[in-house]
C-alpha cells in the first residue's frame, strides 16, 4: 500500500504545483480574482487546473480500490502513467488547447481500467 502512498502524494504534489502556476499565471496578466478568465494564458493554466481536480476526484478512490481489490503494485503503476498524462496534457493544453485529446484519452483509460478493475476485484472478493 506504499506504493498507492506515494502515487497519491505525487498526485497531490502535481495538483497543488498545478495551483501555483494558475496564481503565477494570474499574477502575470494581471486578473486579479475573484475572475476565472481574461486572458488566454491565465485561462489555459486555470482549465488544466481544474480538469485535474475534476479528474482526482474519480482518479484518487479508484486507485486505492483497486490497489486493495487487485493488486497496490499494478495500481501504482497505471496511476504513475495518470500522473504522467496530467503533464503531457498541461504540456499540449498550454500550447493548443485542440492538442490535449491524445493525454486527456490516455489519463481517461487510466480511470477506466481503475475503476472497472476495482469493482471485478470487489465482485471476486465478494463472490469468494
Amino acid at each position: 500500500m506504499e506504493a498507492l502512498a506515494i502515487v497519491t502524494s505525487l498526485a497531490l504534489i502535481q495538483a497543488v504545483w498545478f495551483a501555483l502556476q494558475v496564481g503565477a499565471a494570474r499574477q502575470r496578466h494581471g486578473v486579479s480574482a475573484p475572475a476565472v478568465s481574461g486572458h488566454d494564458d491565465f485561462d489555459r493554466h486555470y482549465r488544466v487546473h481544474q480538469n485535474t481536480m475534476e479528474q482526482l476526484i474519480v482518479f484518487m478512490p479508484c486507485l486505492w480500490m483497486f490497489g486493495y481489490f487487485v493488486d497496490p503494485y499494478w495500481g501504482a503503476g497505471i496511476g504513475a502513467v495518470f500522473i504522467l498524462s496530467r503533464f503531457i496534457y498541461r504540456r499540449s493544453y498550454l500550447k493548443d488547447p485542440k492538442s490535449r485529446s491524445g493525454a486527456f484519452g490516455i489519463g481517461f483509460m487510466t480511470m477506466t481500467i481503475l475503476l472497472l478493475g476495482s469493482m471485478i476485484g470487489a465482485v471476486m472478493s465478494w463472490l469468494g
